[in-house]
């Protein structure tokens, strides 16, 4: 039976390097955030968005994904309308995608919001990725070429790490990546033991 390890980390923590690393070693990796940008590019999904938000954050008939963040990110009740509409397309899409690995005895399911989806209660173990908060803005600023002040907005509508490691099984400090990857292979040791157990 294949298990389910729930990856995820607050923005900037570094959760996708480490789903990379995991996807290096022989695992199956779902990034749900990648899935959910594919998935709002389908007619279903851009027409209930579009009946959602109007047609502001559309320039024709693409989505303009910008637009759409610029709303979402500075009002929860128009966020919580979108993850209505896109939620419950990524976990149809996973379950699929979970049908083509039953092989796999493990597989990584990465979400930024694997706690707030309520999508963890289906992982049969959980890693939460954290970094300090400095760290993390500086990332996010590098990558995206935003401003503290938005990063720390993003930062603000999610847990944060006490939340999410109250919840999780293994917890993995990303600020050095070597140091990173060794705790990356030990926790993979103990979840191919574990799942030798069952």
């Amino acid at each position: 039976m294949t298990k389910i390890i729930g990856l995820t980390g607050g923005i900037g923590s570094g959760k996708t390097t480490v789903a990379n690393y995991f996807s290096e070693l022989g695992l199956p990796v779902y990034i749900a955030d990648d899935e959910a940008k594919k998935i709002m590019q389908t007619s279903d999904i851009k027409e209930s968005i579009r009946n959602t938000f109007g047609t502001i954050v559309f320039d024709g008939n693409t989505l303009n994904r910008e637009k759409l963040a610029e709303i979402v990110f500075n009002d929860p009740e128009k966020l919580a309308q979108l993850n209505a509409i896109v939620h419950p397309a990524v976990r149809i899409h996973f379950e699929k995608w979970i049908l083509n690995h039953d092989k796999s005895p493990l597989v990584i399911y990465e979400a930024a919001i694997l706690f707030e989806s309520g999508n963890y209660k289906k992982c049969d173990f959980i890693i939460t990725v954290i970094a300090p908060l400095e760290t993390r803005i500086q990332r996010v600023i590098e990558r995206d070429g935003t401003s503290r002040e938005q990063v720390l907005m993003r930062i603000n509508r999610q847990w944060n790490d006490d939340e999410r490691i109250a919840k999780s099984d293994f917890v993995i400090e990303n600020i050095n990546f070597e140091n990173t990857k060794l705790e990356i292979v030990k926790i993979l040791k103990i979840l191919k033991i574990k799942q030798n157990e069952c």
